[in-house]
């Protein structure tokens, strides 16, 4: 943030802003599948029901900046939409404190509407800023800081959460995460003054489709598609849910290749390139999504959460970290995979150890009637933001140095050098499946955090520079709704992702379910790297890189 007289004065003003935000969102969707697993606070799910619902709850978060985007584009203007869509999800996550399935969806679906006025349209207020001749050349710059900020917020929400549970419970981390929401609307209306240049409307032109037309041909049908989606007899995608999503998301990406056919000969191959790039991105997010699921699975049941000795008394003190006494009593019954039990809808229990010492190797396991100090399983939340915070000033770096030597690589490079990093970091998990006997002994937290390493130079590599590049080839007119139409991209791939994860219990060895992933991600690869000089000559004829 030292350069800020090279960038918009709004920067700082976005950058805490959207700190906050992250901080409230983060903190709620890092313990969201461990609460709805929780049998005495939560609501007992098994991990394939959390993880559905989870699949679902993120999927809609990032479809409805469909909506949000153009009705900030055509009518209210992004910042009456940030502010508005900022206290929706403000008030969202308070009302998860109270327990209760409705209130529970009631709070779920304020998240989801307010993301949708919020996320794409922060975003596209920093793009539309960084438009100008003076700012223009440090766009992929300012969205790294942009995303850094993100990050920063992501990163210490899950501290606050951990040690919140720990001394209060989980509704107050709940709270905290809309404290969290609303402090990043105060400091967005502080710097109001500075966001007037990039709040224009886009007057409306005789190839945009009316709103009304939209709501008739687009939004409706989305409806009666999901409804459908959600009736029909058995599963075609393994749940109701996954049927009623994808079959509401026909018609948006209906509207989204209508796009093109209605573009002017100007407009067409850039927007042609962008559904390309959305397409090829779903499979990145189908993966990286699940650091919520089957990675937090992982974290929680898999991974040797033990500390001892100084380090216990440290974590300790600060709240980081539970007792766990490791004594028989009446206890939840999982089975050698940490799959719940239940019978007609009821949790059954045993009388044994807690299950967290299941697969804990016989010479670690604590004295019997002593408690364990285990450090708390939402802290490997922060690991992927810890990274991104540490890699983004090299990755600045680096890019900088490039451009100095002219050498820069194209925005579609970096994308397709971003899914193909993204790819490896799977592998790290297939390792630490087989050196702890597929989950049989606790695996280090070292894999996790070699795992998070690598997806995050490719995360670094690919989502920034993707909203980058729809910044820079969108049509004007059209820029936030195709904004609208990477998180449209983002959301198919979160859901995605939670359909992915309920297949988690289903593999007996869970490098095969990593398997899978590796090669949802060489696909995506091999798809932009097949485009990548299509996709650069197009860029060159807009006159970017």
């Amino acid at each position: 943030m030292s350069n800020t007289a090279k960038h918009p004065k709004a920067l700082p003003y976005l950058f805490f802003s959207e700190m906050w935000e992250r901080f409230g969102y983060y903190l709620m969707i890092g313990i969201f599948l461990l609460y709805l697993k929780n049998v005495e606070h939560g609501f007992a799910m098994t991990n394939t029901e959390a993880s559905d619902l989870y699949g679902t709850f993120i999927a809609l978060v990032f479809l409805t900046p469909f909506l949000g985007g153009l009705l900030a584009d055509r009518y209210f203007g992004y910042r009456r939409s940030i502010v508005a869509g900022g206290l929706m999800m403000g008030a969202g996550y308070c009302l998860m404190a109270v327990h209760s399935l409705p209130m529970l969806y009631l709070s779920m679906t304020l998240v989801i509407v307010g993301n949708g006025f919020f996320k794409p349209n922060i975003s596209t207020l920093l793009g539309n800023l960084y438009s100008t001749p003076e700012f223009q050349k440090r766009k992929d710059e300012g969205y790294n800081i942009f995303y850094m900020g993100i990050n920063v917020g992501a990163f210490i929400c899950n501290f606050f959460s951990a040690a919140i549970i720990i001394i209060w419970g989980w509704k107050y981390a709940f709270v905290a995460a809309g404290i969290g929401m609303f402090l990043g609307v105060i400091i967005f209306m502080a710097g109001n003054r500075h966001y007037t240049s990039g709040d224009v409307r886009k007057p409306m032109t005789r190839e945009d489709m009316p709103f009304s037309r939209i709501v008739l041909t687009i939004l409706f049908p989305s409806l009666i598609a999901g409804i459908l989606g959600w009736m029909i007899p058995g599963n075609i995608f393994q749940s109701d849910s996954n049927d009623a999503f994808i079959f509401a998301c026909i018609p948006v990406i209906y509207f989204y290749s209508s796009l093109y056919f209605r573009a002017e000969k100007a407009d067409k191959r850039p927007i042609a390139a962008l559904l390309a790039i959305f397409a090829a991105v779903v499979l990145f997010w189908a993966v990286f999504k699940q650091n919520g699921t089957a990675l937090t699975i992982w974290a929680d049941n898999y991974t040797n959460r033990h500390l001892t000795g100084e380090a216990a008394e440290i974590i300790s003190g600060v709240k980081l970290a539970e007792k766990k006494a490791y004594k028989k009593d009446s206890v939840v019954l999982y089975d050698n995979q940490f799959r719940i039990q239940k019978k007609d809808g009821v949790v059954l229990k045993e009388y044994n150890y807690p299950s967290y010492f299941k697969n804990v190797r016989p010479d670690e396991l604590p004295a019997e009637n002593t408690d364990a100090t285990l450090w708390s399983t939402p802290l490997t939340q922060s690991i992927n933001p810890g990274w991104v915070i540490l890699l983004t000033p090299a990755v600045i770096a680096f890019f900088a140095f490039l451009r100095r030597k002219g050498k820069e690589p194209s925005t579609p490079t970096k994308i397709a050098f971003g899914l193909l990093f993204s790819a490896l970091s799977v592998l790290v998990m297939v390792a630490a499946v087989h050196v702890s006997g597929n989950g049989t002994e606790k695996a280090s937290v070292w894999w996790l955090i070699g795992t998070y390493g690598v997806i995050t130079i490719g995360e670094l590599l690919l989502s920034p520079m993707g909203l980058s590049v729809v910044s820079k080839l969108s049509p004007v007119r059209i820029t936030s709704l195709m904004m609208g139409g990477w998180f449209v991209s983002t959301s198919i791939g979160n859901k995605l992702s939670g359909l992915l994860a309920t297949l988690w219990d289903g593999y007996e060895h869970k490098a095969n379910f990593f398997w899978v992933n590796f090669a949802l991600l060489m696909l995506a690869t091999f798809i932009i790297f097949a485009m990548l000089r299509w996709l650069n000559r197009i860029m060159k004829e807009k006159g970017l890189n």
